[in-house]
């Protein structure tokens, strides 16, 4: 407000004599003179008066300012806005406090700074507009103003949190064509279920409406209904804010067809070569996503030739009588670019040569979309980086010129964790382990891990390099101690430790091929039971004896194009690996393996899933293969449905003793025993896997329907013939990332099984992966 003064009475034209400020209590006199624009022997008067508390009031540290003038002395008076000193929040739940002053903070409002009403009004709808995000749309703000001394001010916010408001109802008004209830189960908002306590998709977002939107619009375009428009949408609300209810108005129009496809416009190539990727034919029903999908597949390959900026564009031809739409693709190039310049931001600890190594496209050379496409595949499965985007930005005055812009968002790449876990076999799993994946952001892992269960106990430590060589040879120093005591496990009554060190090697022969190399010094001691150890462990420990020095080489190659490693969708994995030790050990002998992982999508978000493993061990030079390298089978991981490590060849039994009536006797053997391991495996996995229902999008959570095959074979030996057939399971599984890590649920139903086999329909593992 204006001082009296200046508001009632007219200045008459004087000359600053001097200058009086009074009412300073926290700013300094001189914020006032800067702002005030005049100073001794400047001409002052009303227009001048005006200016000067104007500028005042700008600055928003006061309430009030008045100017006089006595005796050519003007004397500004001021009264200066409390701060504030505290901000005090009660009632909040659904937000920690510190969320809340984050809040508070980003609307203006914090301890401190000049109290201003208007940012009080702003803080109080910034909170309502957190809340309201979490579906609490009766949410009640009350702020309370304290004064304090020396012109401060508290300031207190007491929320009334009330009810998370739930959908009630979700109506789509016009659908005829597709049952509602099949556009209800496509969208993510729902009116709850068994899993909505976590998903919260029961809770309303207009975020998630709007994408719920285009996705049934997706869902019908996809499906021929290319007229297909969603007129309005009706929000409203309970009388008592708790309950929401969802109203959508469609228009499906009618259902079209492919009639033809053209092309036009500089193709560049040949229209031969660019046929084959459209992905859209005559006589098919009309779906957006093909269309769309081919379009882009043009784009992309003439970007592989160096026009970046190339532009496709599907001009569709309707015939509303034979419901049919012609499509003419026409294609513009634009110029052919280069490359000028890779710019690299958001890498505040990893360095710039971590990043750069990877990208496929270089400075200086023809653009190309599949390198940069690969660029960013490769970034991605660094893991140091919750994002990454590249960009083309145009070079400004040079059309045939581009610059790229990588941008990466850092995320935590060390960890220290501490954790147990309890699984069917291993029962309670102990966990502790620090790592490193960047160390000092040169992209080398370092990490150190102490897991300890009922059979096994393990210390490593891991040490990568991942360049240590120009062109990508890595190289990895291992060491480690293990203790494995499967007495309980059913496998055998012995302890083996081990230490030792490995040296390894990765060599990349293409962008999805790599061969391995490594070589391992280790010791092994034995431990034996009288009385519990079979017999044939004390011939082993008898023919090398208890304690054993081993020197083995190992190689292996690996092609691996999945499009994911934590929820692959699509691709192969193709893997195969050899282990062998040297022939100045004592211990002489060689393994061979071979993995295949296929992942082929059948229909919308359901996946076909292989895995077969194969394994062949031996000893060599007149030696057997040591009993404890032997392999297992059964459990999760193998053939589900029967006992861990219970599948193959299996101890003789002695289960009765007959005396003939010339008074000899004759014993009957049966293989009931323990499983004795053998040399060769096989184990074969086929899954449907699927999104869990109910979890919508949620990718933490898959589920699958399996069928499991798989046996562990040795000798070939006639009377174990029952043992050693190829063992079948079906069944369910559930496997989910989940916040305290990673745990996997079957069921599963033995096929064919026979008296003797060790089953166990239920099998689950949990949270022993850190």
């Amino acid at each position: 407000m204006l001082g009296l003064s200046v508001a009632s009475h007219a200045i008459d034209p004087i000359t600053v004599r001097d200058i009086r400020v009074e009412g300073l209590q926290r700013t300094d006199a001189g914020t006032v003179f800067n702002y005030l624009g005049i100073k001794v022997g400047d001409r002052f008067d009303d227009a001048a008066a005006s200016a000067a508390i104007k500028a005042l009031f700008a600055t928003g540290f006061f309430r009030d300012v008045r100017i006089e003038v006595q005796d050519n002395v003007v004397i500004v008076s001021v009264v200066e806005r409390p701060t504030i000193a505290s901000i005090d929040i009660t009632g909040a739940k659904e937000f920690d406090k510190d969320t809340l002053k984050k809040a508070l903070r980003d609307a203006g409002l914090s301890e401190g700074r000049i109290f201003d009403r208007t940012t009080l009004d702003k803080a109080e709808q910034e909170i309502k507009k957190q809340y309201l995000s979490r579906g609490r749309y009766d949410v009640e703000v009350t702020t309370t103003l304290t004064p304090l001394e020396r012109n401060r001010t508290g300031v207190s916010i007491v929320v009334k949190e009330g009810e998370v408001a739930r959908i009630e109802s979700i109506n789509i008004v016009g659908a005829s064509a597709i049952p509602e209830k099949t556009l209800l189960s496509e969208i993510q908002l729902t009116t709850g279920g068994w899993l909505s306590w976590y998903t919260k998709d029961d809770q309303y977002s207009k975020q998630k409406l709007q994408a719920d939107l285009e996705t049934i619009r997706s869902y019908y375009t996809n499906r021929g209904y290319l007229e297909f428009n969603v007129e309005s949408t009706q929000v409203s609300l309970s009388p008592d804010k708790t309950r929401v209810f969802i109203t959508v108005n469609i228009t499906e129009g009618a259902q079209y067809t492919v009639s033809s496809i053209g092309m036009s416009g500089e193709l560049l190539l040949s229209e031969a070569e660019l046929r084959p990727l459209i992905r859209v034919q005559p006589g098919e029903i009309f779906s957006r996503t093909r269309l769309a999908d081919s379009a882009k597949a043009i784009s992309d390959r003439l970007g592989r030739e160096g026009y970046a900026f190339a532009s496709v564009n599907a001009v569709p031809e309707l015939d509303r009588e034979k419901r049919t739409v012609a499509f003419n693709f026409v294609v513009d190039p634009g110029r052919r670019v280069y490359v000028r310049r890779i710019n690299v931001s958001g890498n505040a600890q990893t360095r710039d040569e971590v990043i750069r190594r990877e990208l496929r496209q270089l400075e200086a050379s023809w653009y190309d979309q599949s390198k940069i496409q690969r660029s960013k595949v490769r970034l991605d499965r660094l893991g140091f980086f919750s994002e990454v985007t590249l960009d083309n930005q145009p070079v400004p005055g040079a059309s045939d010129q581009v610059d790229i812009d990588v941008a990466v968002t850092e995320k935590n790449t060390g960890s220290l964790n501490a954790g147990a876990g309890y699984s069917s076999a291993d029962k309670l799993v102990l966990t502790a382990s620090i790592s490193q994946n960047n160390v000092l952001g040169t992209g080398n892992s370092l990490a150190l891990q102490v897991n300890t269960s009922r059979t096994s106990k393990t210390a490593v430590m891991s040490y990568t390099n991942p360049y240590w060589t120009p062109d990508g040879v890595s190289r990895g120093i291992d060491l480690y101690r293990r203790t494995y005591d499967p007495t309980t496990t059913g496998v055998g009554s012995y302890v083996l430790g081990t230490y030792g060190a490995g040296l390894r090697f990765g060599i990349p022969i293409s962008e999805t091929d790599s061969i391995s190399a490594g070589v391992t010094a280790e010791n092994s001691n034995l431990k034996l039971y009288p009385g519990l150890s079979p017999q044939r462990f004390f011939d082993f420990a008898n023919e090398f004896g208890y304690n054993n020095n081993t020197y083995k080489v190992s190689s292996g190659w690996a092609r691996d194009t999945r499009d994911s490693l934590t929820y692959p969708t699509r691709g192969w994995l193709q893997s195969v690996g050899v282990e062998a030790t040297l022939p100045v050990t004592n211990l002489k002998f060689y393994k061979l393996s071979y993995q295949g992982q296929a992942f082929l999508p059948i229909y919308a978000d359901f996946v076909y899933g292989l895995n077969v493993e194969l394994g062949f061990a031996n000893g060599y030079g007149g030696r057997s293969l040591p009993f404890f390298q032997n392999y297992y089978g059964g459990g999760v991981g193998s053939v589900r449905g029967y006992e861990t490590n219970s599948l193959g060849p299996r101890e003789a039994v002695t289960s009765s003793v007959t005396t003939n009536p010339d008074g000899t006797t004759s014993s009957t053997t049966s293989y009931t025993g323990n499983a004795t391991g053998g040399r060769r495996k096989f184990t074969m996995n086929n899954e449907i896997l699927f999104p869990f229902p109910g979890t919508k999008n949620d990718k933490s959570v898959r589920g699958s329907f399996f069928f499991d095959a798989g046996q562990i074979y040795d000798k070939g030996d006639p009377l174990q013939k029952d043992n050693e057939r190829v063992h079948f399971s079906a069944g369910f599984a559930v496997a989910w990332q989940s916040p305290i890590g990673a745990l996997k649920f079957s069921y599963a139903i033995p096929l064919a099984s026979k008296p003797g086999d060790k089953t166990q329909r239920f099998q689950f593992q949990v949270g022993t992966l850190f």
